[in-house]
């Protein structure tokens, strides 16, 4: 299993509920699939540096997993799909970027 990270940016116009329904979504594709979730981060409603689709924020979700390398083509057409998703970006993490996001975490954590 490989070490992934995925963030997403959801429409602003929709409601909490519509957020929570559309991260549920992908929450519940991945772990149909044998994902083991190390982390899952709400961002909230943030500022765009460039509007995309005439919006100029957006909810930011990012998930921390490890899946087979299978699935991901699966995964990312259903945010292709999804129209409530307005940008995407899957990454491998190697242990550099594994270390570097524990460490983060760990930070964040500390603060709470």
């Amino acid at each position: 299993m490989n070490h992934y990270e995925t963030v997403f940016i959801l429409n602003p116009v929709l409601s909490d509920t519509q957020v929570k329904e559309t991260v549920k979504k992908f929450e519940d594709f991945l772990t149909s699939r044998g994902a083991e979730f190390v982390s899952k981060e709400d961002w909230g409603l943030k500022k765009l540096a460039y509007p995309i689709q005439h919006k100029k924020s957006g909810f930011y979700h990012l998930f921390e997993f490890k899946v087979a390398g299978e699935v991901l083509a699966a995964y990312e057409t259903e945010f292709r799909r999804d129209e409530r998703v307005m940008r995407y970006l899957t990454v491998s993490l190697d242990k550099h970027a594994i270390a570097w996001a524990e460490k983060r975490r760990n930070k964040l954590n500390q603060k709470a």
